[in-house]
């Protein structure tokens, strides 16, 4: 009951969300149908091609999802942020049934009904057309069946490059630890992927299986391309607004664009991003025009260079070298996130633990848990131990940064690596150990702005300074409560913080 009324209470966000998903999964089945047919009659007829071909495609499927999406990034004209990437992606996923399916029917076909289609005087393309793929045509639409179903969950997973669909809410749900929102995304993948799966198994089943197959195909090409001509208005006017996947810079990233809408401002917003790296490289290539940045983030895992206690010599440097990148350093928004060691209270209590020093006797046992990028961050887990001079025995545990209080609350680790202004550590009666050595630098929220974006968007600039110094770091832990512990929404939770600043107007 509660879901139902969350869904009602959500149905236009819900309803955006669902036409993205359905537009990445028509537009990646037609183009993989589009060249999977052809290659796959083309492989039937030259079966030493056929082996290495479906090798590679079969290479493909084992790649997993998440990291496909970042290989493809970087990759000059089909890689970058948004929708381009996921349907290239989900392309190469649902290539290898199409091809091998094809190829199979067109070789099953019985030699003897095609040599009697020879004897009637049928040239080859006649064959093809009205006795080979007839015959290998339900052969064919179950390779398709197949590869619809498989994109439409590959494609919960485009929400982490910005391409949206109802990955958004199963990641906005892990991050916030929201069942709502998990179920929200999820119950209407899974009726997509049964609805895409009943359709194509009526059309495998009905009489005249190509009539049928030519209408749904008719169909869905133009579904597609109304709906990416109704995507493409706007979207290079718009302001892109980005942010990294965890509550608190979704948080940003909607206070930055509400406050760059009440200025009259288009925007378009890619939230959930991803790691500093994805968001880095999305701002530099202009596939979005700003995003807020941490200075000793910046520092040392963008520019690899020594950490530095003075937070004035940390911002002059990463502005210096930031824009040699082409990109504009602004204003500190107010608030240092530094990392923080996070224990339960009893625990913390009953070691005597106050310091990450005091941690030292206690290596041996302790069970961490922390997010993948801190392990290899310079300011990160190894760092970390060689100031402090100790080691865990214990491999830590990896987990999504939404999960680490949820496994900590539950006894499941002992010790995780947060930041300082988590709502959830003030919800949970935690205790965050005092950086006695001094050994991470200042993370003061800054925001990074493409300088060919300020050129495009007079007025940006001044929008996004006019929130320098308003959050401090009181503030941005009470919005970050109302999002993981009461399950607001971050847009909801920006807009009343603007309000009462006095932001949400010219």
């Amino acid at each position: 009951m509660r879901l139902l009324r969350f869904l009602a209470e959500r149905r236009a966000e819900l309803a955006l969300l669902v036409g993205q998903h359905v537009l990445l999964v028509l537009v990646s089945a037609a183009i993989a149908v589009a060249v999977g047919v052809p290659v796959g009659i083309a492989l039937a007829r030259r079966p030493r091609l056929a082996r290495p071909v479906l090798a590679l495609a079969n290479l493909a499927q084992t790649i997993p999802s998440l990291a496909l999406f970042g290989f493809l990034i970087p990759v000059p004209f089909i890689g970058g942020i948004g929708v381009r990437t996921a349907i290239v992606a989900l392309v190469l996923y649902a290539l290898l049934p199409i091809l091998r399916n094809t190829c199979t029917g067109i070789q099953q076909v019985d030699p003897a009904v095609l040599e009697a289609a020879t004897g009637m005087g049928m040239t080859g393309g006649q064959r093809l057309r009205l006795v080979e793929l007839p015959l290998a045509l339900p052969v064919i639409l179950a390779g398709v069946r197949v590869a619809t179903v498989v994109s439409v969950g590959t494609a919960t997973i485009a929400a982490a490059i910005g391409a949206g669909g109802l990955g958004t809410y199963v990641f906005r749900g892990l991050a916030t630890v929201d069942t709502r929102l998990i179920l929200a995304g999820a119950i209407p993948a899974a009726a997509l992927a049964l609805i895409a799966d009943g359709l194509l198994g009526a059309v495998q089943r009905s009489a005249r299986p190509g009539r049928a197959a030519a209408i749904l195909a008719a169909v869905t090409v133009a579904a597609a391309g109304v709906a990416l001509l109704a995507r493409a208005p706007g979207a290079s006017r718009a302001v892109v607004v980005g942010s990294k996947n965890f509550t608190e810079q979704v948080v940003l990233g909607e206070i930055l664009a509400a406050r760059l809408e009440a200025l009259g401002f288009a925007v378009d917003r890619r939230l959930d991003l991803g790691g500093t790296s994805l968001c880095h490289a999305a701002v530099r290539q202009g596939q979005i025009d700003l995003y807020v940045e941490y200075s000793g983030t910046a520092l040392t895992d963008i520019l690899k260079r020594p950490a530095t206690s003075d937070p004035a010599v940390v911002l002059r440097t990463v502005r210096d070298a930031y824009a040699a990148m082409g990109l504009r350093v602004g204003s500190p928004l107010g608030f240092n996130n530094t990392f923080a060691l996070v224990m339960r209270r009893t625990d913390a209590e009953a070691k005597s633990v106050r310091r990450i020093s005091d941690l030292a006797p206690h290596a041996a046992t302790l069970r961490v848990g922390l997010f993948g990028e801190f392990l290899e961050r310079p300011d990160g887990m190894p760092g970390l131990l060689r100031a402090y001079g100790f080691r865990f025995a214990l491999p830590p545990r990896e987990m999504d940064l939404g999960l680490l209080y949820q496994a900590l609350a539950e006894g499941k680790v002992d010790l995780v690596v947060g930041s300082a202004t988590d709502g959830l550590i003030a919800a949970l009666d935690l205790v965050v150990l005092e950086d006695d050595r001094h050994y991470f630098p200042p993370y003061d929220a800054v925001p990074v702005m493409n300088e060919e974006s300020l050129r495009r968007h007079p007025g940006m600039l001044e929008a996004v300074e006019s929130l320098a110094g308003r959050l401090d770091e009181k503030a941005m832990r009470r919005m970050n409560y109302a999002v993981d512990g009461e399950h607001r929404r971050p847009a909801d939770v920006a807009r009343e913080f603007l309000a009462s600043a006095g932001l949400l107007s010219r």
